[in-house]
């Protein structure tokens, strides 16, 4: 049998444990598997743990029937003649130490190594601009932009916000409506020609670097829609964040945006709205930097 405690850890990892263990309480997780699955489970709570803590007990063949592992800084894991005690430290550590095994130590070094790396090469005078739309559908060759919306902020000046409704040929579809919120009338009192729309958004942009969620998808349709009004496509340099957000949140049930904002405890009250999408793009963008896993 094996148990592990989990205290102030991501939801993401959570929820990867249930899988394979039954919550039997709030943090309180217990299981049977080999050895491999527990130390795979291990290492995977090593890379997932943010700034929570972690202990696991588990049958091992020594005097006292057990051996365990923990992520506590109070606390020392000790081998005494070939048993396994818990060491209680009169000072907490600086560092957390996740467990003792090399796969841990060298984690934590290949880690460390990558943060100090990324600092000199961070560029101060950098503006990111995010961007998102919605549109008429999935296809970038058929489906047409509806609404655009961009956020900015120069180095130590107020942040900017861009929002277009966009002029289309046909009409909203009711579901893209009952999802945006934006009707074939809005479209036809307040939208503006797709031409002026991608201009006004150019002048905006700049030559600044475009980050967006699933950018991919915005990219298709600014190329596409760039093209049928005959102007250049885009060249400003574009980053994506979701296959960030997927290599540093390996277990989120899924990577929608809504999704990815809850984990980041970013709040964002009109989703399926570009200016809104644009806003929470912007502040996840901000958060992945702050913490070392995203670089313009």
């Amino acid at each position: 049998m094996i148990v592990i405690t989990l205290t102030r850890v991501p939801k993401s990892l959570r929820g990867d444990l249930t899988k394979w263990y039954q919550e039997i309480q709030t943090g309180v997780y217990v299981g049977n598997v080999s050895a491999r699955i527990r130390d795979m489970l291990w290492d995977r709570i090593m890379k997932n743990i943010g700034h929570g803590e972690a202990t696991m007990v588990y049958n091992a063949n020594n005097e006292f029937g057990y051996q365990f592992r923990t992520t506590r800084k109070d606390r020392e894991v000790i081998n005494f003649d070939g048993i396994p005690l818990m060491m209680h430290l009169s000072e907490a550590s600086g560092a957390v130490k996740h467990g003792f095994s090399d796969a841990a130590k060298f984690h934590k070094a290949k880690v460390m190594t990558r943060k100090v790396s990324r600092r000199p090469h961070r560029s101060s005078t950098s503006t990111m601009v995010t961007v998102d739309l919605e549109t008429t559908g999935l296809d970038p060759k058929k489906d047409e932009i509806i609404s655009i919306g961009a956020v900015k902020q120069e180095s130590g000046a107020k942040i900017e916000q861009f929002y277009r409704l966009v002029e289309i040929e046909h009409s909203v579809p009711p579901k893209i409506t009952e999802l945006t919120k934006i009707t074939s009338a809005m479209l036809k009192s307040d939208g503006v020609g797709l031409s002026l729309s991608l201009q006004d958004l150019r002048d905006f942009v700049e030559d600044n670097v475009i980050v967006g969620y699933n950018l991919r998808f915005d990219e298709a349709f600014l190329t596409n829609s760039s093209r049928k009004v005959g102007q250049p496509e885009f060249s400003n340099r574009m980053l994506d964040l979701m296959p960030v957000v997927k290599k540093a949140n390996k277990f989120l049930d899924n990577y929608r945006l809504q999704t990815v904002m809850d984990e980041y405890d970013i709040k964002n009250e009109e989703p399926h709205n570009s200016l809104a999408d644009a806003q929470a793009t912007f502040e996840l963008a901000a958060k992945l930097i702050e913490n070392g896993t995203f670089e313009i």
